[in-house]
């Protein structure tokens, strides 16, 4: 079995896209973890120093979108995998990154990517 730490839709500006428009003003993006966590011991105990603190992934997710640069989302997915990473209780995670404004021509509620990295 296994465990999950859930956060859905942090929402930032961020710089992301190959068009001169999507670089020259932040559009808003959207992002889903799925964090794969050992939680029995949190479970057990209580205590949030067991356990992935998500707001503070929250804030370094945060931080990605809105201090770094893109021109894919793939980039931008594999950029928050890392920052969620660095901590060695996360043994893998799951990252999609949504455009909320897809810059088409057809009508799409959002556009994005999702990967899965492992340690």
């Amino acid at each position: 079995m296994t465990d999950m730490i859930e956060l859905r839709g942090l929402r930032a500006l961020c710089f992301c896209g190959a068009l001169p428009e999507e670089q020259a003003r932040p559009q808003p993006l959207e992002v889903d973890l799925d964090l794969d966590v050992d939680l029995s011991v949190p479970g057990a105990t209580d205590a949030l120093e067991d356990t992935v603190d998500y707001a503070a992934v929250a804030t370094e997710v945060e931080r990605v979108l809105t201090a770094e640069r893109f021109t894919l989302l793939e980039r931008l997915a594999q950029r928050i995998a890392e920052v969620v990473l660095s901590d060695e209780r996360v043994r893998g995670v799951t990252v999609a990154v949504r455009k909320l404004r897809p810059p088409v021509p057809q009508q799409l509620a959002t556009i994005g990517v999702r990967i899965q990295r492992k340690r």
